[in-house]
């Protein structure tokens, strides 16, 4: 655990430098308050940009961080002195995981600002679980990607299904059809409701194979590729 620690720590000074992973965790949260506060259109449902976006920011901020800081670590050999510096592979893919998410809560709880208090709790729960989905789909893309390249090639298509079907199966119901069976889309219809009682039996299914599946696409890709 403690190398976990400094691994969290060493990715924070990192993040500071790059700048395309900084903006992921500085755009939503910024976009969602000025979206929410400068438009209104009567007839609008509550809180329309904040549902919208904090979606978008789960399928796509940590996503894109995990991949992009594994894979450039790969390229850059970075992971080898640090294996010689006697850190585990899962001390480290744990400390990345930790790390991305909290400054992914960070952001969440900067939105959460402009909800109900009573909303509040419910909105970063949800907000908390679809940051764990996500960043376990980064994780796969970051190791079996042997460089930073090859990762956003891959990152780009996923990320466009997990941020943007939900928005898009708003206006269209042949993307809801196939969209339900995301975990981002499941999360929407949660938000949406943002009470508990919202939460049904199908959704929870549908999050429990999600979070399943990226579990087992994750150890497949560790156990072929590692952190070579």
């Amino acid at each position: 655990m403690r190398n976990s620690i400094i691994i969290i720590k060493k990715q924070l000074k990192d993040t500071l430098k790059n700048k395309t992973v900084l903006i992921q965790f500085i755009l939503f949260p910024f976009m969602t308050l000025v979206m929410e506060h400068a438009i209104k259109v009567e007839g609008m449902p509550e809180l329309y940009f904040t549902k919208l976006f904090s979606i978008m920011y789960i399928g796509m901020a940590p996503i894109t961080a995990v991949a992009s800081i594994i894979s450039e670590e790969k390229e850059k050999n970075t992971l080898r002195v640090l294996t010689m510096a006697n850190v585990k592979p899962w001390e480290y893919l744990m400390g990345v995981g930790i790390y991305v998410w909290i400054i992914c809560m960070i952001g969440a709880g900067v939105i959460a600002t402009g909800l109900r208090k009573d909303d509040i709790p419910f909105y970063l729960l949800v907000m908390a679980a679809g940051f764990a989905i996500s960043i376990l789909a980064g994780a796969c893309i970051g190791i079996i990607s042997k460089n930073q390249m090859s990762a956003t090639s891959l990152v780009m298509p996923v990320m466009m299904i997990f941020a943007f079907c939900p928005m898009l199966a708003m206006f269209n119901t042949s993307i809801e059809k196939v969209a339900r069976y995301s975990y981002t889309q499941q999360l929407k219809v949660i938000m949406d409701n943002m009470k508990h009682a919202g939460i049904k039996t199908e959704g929870i299914c549908i999050l429990t194979v999600n979070t399943l599946l990226m579990v087992v696409l994750f150890f497949i890709a560790f156990r072929k590729k590692g952190l070579e």
